[in-house]
């Protein structure tokens, strides 16, 4: 069989070569015609038997024989056809010079021949010539305007700088063979790359119509409708195609996903109901399924129900962990704290080598804004695992969010320690120590956590409060204005900045620039109100000052220093009465404040 195959190949290498003009009419003059026929005939025949010698070497994969074969070959009789499976043979061995310079010579014999055209391309795109293949493969279409390869590989050539070009010749291929999968694919690629998701649609659909029991096709057409907002045809598709596969996960949870796109978790519930009773269901994808709506309830708290519903029907059919955390996280959302505390001691008998499931479970918390829970379920974690990183580090942090400075150092010391050059750690650490007062320890570490990440503008805004509170003035308004060079549309820095430029009467007009692209920013934030009221009362604009002072009780309520301040602007107005009974309200509101008992008691400023 190998012998017989063997054979075949010489015979086509020969016909091949017939057919490139392998024998040549000799040009002799007649008198000597006899002699140089002769000649010719006897270089033509070793010719032939170095060139079948190349194309059996070629067959066993020794293309270096092959070329040695072959140049010989070319030597005693110089034709396209040789040059051709020089070129080859070259470009096999990646010898790409070699490889143009003998395709060259057979394209300048044969510039006709499409088998010589075809490699030509091929080796130009190899060495990253694509705009001289182009010309090539357009030279190939001259000659056949039906060679729907060209076009194919013309297309493919084209699709990186122009891509719609690239799709007119993939459309013309199929106009010229009917539609056809890889073609039609690419044009799809093509207009989801461009942003044209109609277009990518409408050849989509062509797919579908090509081959219609295709479900992964019918899967992208939906997924296509759906990025579109197109949810009604989305819909529809999927009940089609859950006419045909009525257990399919991925088509249902498309189906409830459109709802939620919807807005609609009601009715994605029930058919998540469904999908969580089915055995063909994997376990993982109903705990997700859960975990959604777990999520989602910490900010929608109508949704609970549906959560605790979805869990309490695993939890009949099952004893994984993960299904015993989320029921006791839901019974701490209820308030029972008693039936919390017995799934989360079932989740340490089940998992009691998982720290990942306290991490998540407090991250789920924390990212919701329900900072209790997270302390009080990583508060028991942190118990089991010390010694992990992200327990502690987002135990201080929920504790920070509370106020609870003293508890959160503690924690957030024990993150620091446990992974020195963790940015977040190292930030909420220092912001931390700053709320203790204890700056040296608190700039020390904002440094460091600046060091990593030298353009944070929430670090730098940090280290500025501090320098504020320490009067360092000079290292304050460093600071702050190497934050505005970095984000100049920082709305706290922009606050920050101003406030402490008034408290020191300093540069006012630059306070005020600041103070008023805050209130741009923010324009309903009761601090940033304030600090504009209190600009311009350093200004002596007493008017503008009460106006913007009144507006930031408004918005916040009253506070004791913003109570304050208008205490001050009022006086300043000669409303000494009115003055009197809002120091004694703001000093009402917080007996810290000796400065408000001094003003009391001497009766003005």
């Amino acid at each position: 069989m190998k012998q017989k195959f063997f054979s075949f190949l010489l015979l086509a290498a020969v016909f091949t070569l017939a057919g490139c003009s392998f024998f040549r009419e000799g040009t002799a003059e007649k008198s000597d015609a006899a002699k140089t026929a002769k000649i010719s005939g006897l270089q033509k025949k070793q010719a032939m038997d170095k060139f079948l010698n190349g194309v059996a070497a070629e067959a066993r994969g020794d293309f270096a024989s092959a070329i040695l074969e072959m140049q010989e070959a070319a030597a005693l009789d110089p034709s396209p056809g040789i040059f051709y499976s020089l070129a080859k043979n070259y470009a096999y061995l990646r010898k790409y010079p070699q490889a143009l310079s003998n395709i060259k010579k057979a394209v300048s014999e044969d510039s006709a021949n499409k088998d010589f055209l075809y490699l030509y391309q091929e080796i130009l795109t190899d060495t990253r010539q694509p705009d001289s293949a182009i010309t090539v493969l357009s030279k190939i279409i001259s000659i056949d305007s039906s060679e729907v390869n060209a076009y194919y590989k013309l297309a493919v050539l084209l699709e990186k700088d122009k891509p719609l070009t690239a799709i007119e010749i993939y459309e013309k291929i199929n106009r010229i063979i009917g539609s056809e999968w890889n073609v039609v694919i690419r044009i799809v690629e093509l207009y989801e790359r461009l942003g044209m998701f109609d277009k990518a649609s409408e050849s989509v659909e062509k797919l579908v119509k090509l081959d219609p029991s295709n479900s992964g096709i019918q899967k992208l057409l939906i997924e296509m409708k759906t990025r579109e907002k197109k949810y009604d045809e989305a819909l529809a598709l999927i009940e089609e195609l859950l006419r045909y596969y009525p257990d399919d996960s991925e088509a249902l949870q498309k189906k409830a996903a459109i709802y939620i796109e919807k807005n609609d978790w009601k009715a994605a519930a029930g058919i998540f109901s469904k999908m969580i009773e089915s055995p063909s269901v994997p376990a993982a994808v109903k705990i997700g399924i859960g975990a959604d709506y777990f999520s989602r309830s910490l900010k929608d708290s109508t949704l609970l129900p549906t959560a605790k519903s979805l869990f309490q029907k695993l939890d009949k059919d099952s004893t994984y962990w993960e299904v015993k955390m989320y029921l006791g996280a839901i019974a701490s959302l209820e308030g029972n704290d008693s039936i919390a505390t017995e799934y989360f001691s079932l989740v340490t008998e089940l998992a009691p080598w998982n720290a990942d499931a306290w991490i998540r479970l407090g991250g789920l918390y924390f990212d919701g804004g329900k900072y209790d829970q997270a302390i009080r379920v990583l508060s028991v974690a942190v118990e089991k695992f010390p010694e992990e990183f992200a327990i502690n580090l987002i135990l201080g942090i929920s504790c920070a969010q509370k106020d609870e400075h003293t508890t959160a150092a503690k924690f957030l010391s024990k993150a620091v320690s446990l992974n020195p050059n963790d940015l977040n750690a190292l930030s909420a650490y220092g912001f931390t120590l700053s709320r203790l007062k204890d700056n040296t320890k608190a700039v020390e570490y904002l440094k460091k956590a600046l060091k990593i990440d030298p353009q944070n503008v929430n670090i730098m805004g940090t280290l500025g409060m501090i320098y504020d509170a320490d009067s360092n003035w000079a290292m304050c308004d460093s600071i702050y204005s190497a934050a505005l060079a970095v984000d100049p549309d920082n709305s706290i820095v922009n606050n920050n900045y101003a406030y402490s430029l008034s408290k020191r009467a300093v540069e006012l007009d630059k306070a005020l620039r600041l103070a008023k692209k805050a209130i741009q920013l923010e324009p309903k934030n009761s601090s940033f109100l304030d600090t504009i009221g209190w600009v311009y009362f350093k200004m002596g604009d007493y008017e503008n000052a009460k106006k913007y002072i009144q507006q930031s009780i408004e918005v916040g309520g009253e506070k004791a220093v913003i109570l304050d301040h208008l205490g001050d602007a009022e006086y300043k107005l000669g409303n000494k009465d009115k003055a009197m009974e809002l120091w004694k309200k703001a000093f009402e509101t917080d007996p810290s404040e000796t400065s408000i008992k001094e003003k009391i008691e001497k009766g003005g400023l």
